[in-house]
């Protein structure tokens, strides 16, 4: 019995050892490099992949959520983003003039919302000497209008001298017009910075007095506010001083119906949002992303127009320019094409015509004033719209 275990042992050892010797000639016949093959080609998918994404990437900053740059952001994102084609990164941010500054000196950063009283102090106040040349803007896109909310007992701007009013985050567009509006009305207030949803928290437990921000109207953030809840909307006068940066403007019922009694205003000033780029040179991958985004928006600038894209997107004028500011290489050139596609239809349409006729032969002639710019604005909506 033994001898026959014994035999048995020595057996399996033999076939153990023939199995191994197998194996490892079946691994010698197969060459290295293919082995790790598989390995370095997905690492090369990899990095291919990595590479098509960055190309195409655009970082966007915008504003605090619930206000007009965020959901602006949030709309051209969904419009425009096209897998690795194309995508846009809305970033949170304190707003339009921590924009510019964002825009010209925090890496990454491609396009961005901002407004023109806003571009105008940040120029004014010298701490950015070659702002001109580096910021450049792609559209005029909103009326944004200048919010004092209140507690119901008090009615008029100057009812807050010597009280806490907050002006929003700390170097956020808001707390330059907070600065601006009561510096040209000669009424000091104790500044805070909170912001909105601490703002309107405090406010409701009267720790501040009120509140300002600046947002396209209707502003989502003030749609919760009741006047039956003691919320009040007040006047901002159209005063001299503040006129350089800002136009009159007015809000309704229609706007705010929680706010503002039927049939009721509220008198207001108002500014121009502005889409913003840094000014890349022309022969850099930085400009052709910008230059690509560009030309997305402006093919597919009809879906703005429509639900449920928000209706301030319906205030753009791509044909209108921002005083003191150079338009983008790129859109200059996207806009020159559409007006020779308007020109080309109308061509088709005439083609008895000598000469066609409109604002768009007259683009081409002279220097366009803001009226005609608005005329081919009207044109070009019309002509979008039977594409």
């Amino acid at each position: 019995m033994v001898k026959v275990l014994s035999r048995i042992r020595r057996a399996g050892a033999a076939i153990g050892a023939m199995v191994v010797c197998a194996l490892a000639l079946s691994e010698s016949a197969i060459p290295a490099h293919a082995q790790f093959q598989p390995k370095r080609e997905r690492s090369r998918d990899l990095a291919e992949m990595a590479d098509r994404m960055n190309a195409n990437t655009l970082i966007l900053v915008t504003g605090n959520p619930g206000f007009i740059y965020s959901e602006f952001g949030n709309d051209l994102a969904a419009v425009l983003n096209n897998g690795d084609e194309l995508r846009i990164l809305p970033v949170v941010s304190q707003g339009g003039v921590q924009n510019v500054r964002d825009l010209r000196f925090l890496k990454g950063v491609d396009i961005g919302f901002s407004a023109t009283n806003y571009m105008a102090f940040v120029r004014r106040s010298g701490d950015i000497p070659d702002l001109t040349d580096k910021i450049v803007y792609i559209a005029r896109v909103s009326i944004d209008h200048v919010n004092v909310v209140t507690r119901s007992d008090i009615t008029t701007l100057e009812q807050l001298r010597g009280k806490k009013v907050n002006f929003n985050s700390k170097g956020s567009g808001t707390e330059m017009t907070g600065y601006d509006i009561f510096g040209a009305l000669k009424i000091p207030v104790e500044v805070v910075n909170l912001g909105p949803a601490d703002a309107f928290d405090k406010l409701k437990n009267g720790e501040i007095a009120a509140t300002i921000f600046t947002a396209g109207a209707p502003a989502s953030v003030l749609k919760p506010l009741k006047a039956s809840d003691g919320y009040r909307l007040i006047p901002v006068p159209a005063v001299g001083p503040l006129m350089d940066d800002y136009v009159p403007a007015r809000l309704t019922s229609a706007d705010y119906p929680n706010l503002i009694a039927p049939g009721e205003t509220v008198d207001t000033i108002a500014v121009s949002s502005v889409l913003i780029a840094y000014n890349w040179p022309k022969d850099t991958d930085r400009y052709r992303r910008i230059d690509k985004f560009v030309k997305a928006f402006f093919a597919k600038f009809d879906d703005f127009q429509k639900p449920p894209r928000n209706p301030k997107w319906r205030e753009t004028n791509l044909f209108a320019t921002v005083k003191g500011w150079k338009r983008f290489d790129g859109a200059e050139a996207a806009l020159a094409d559409l007006r020779e596609q308007m020109l080309a239809k109308e061509r088709q349409q005439a083609p008895q015509a000598q000469q066609p006729t409109g604002s768009a032969t007259q683009a081409s002639a002279h220097t366009l004033t803001d009226a005609e710019r608005n005329q081919l604005f009207e044109e070009f909506l019309k002509w979008s719209n039977k594409r």
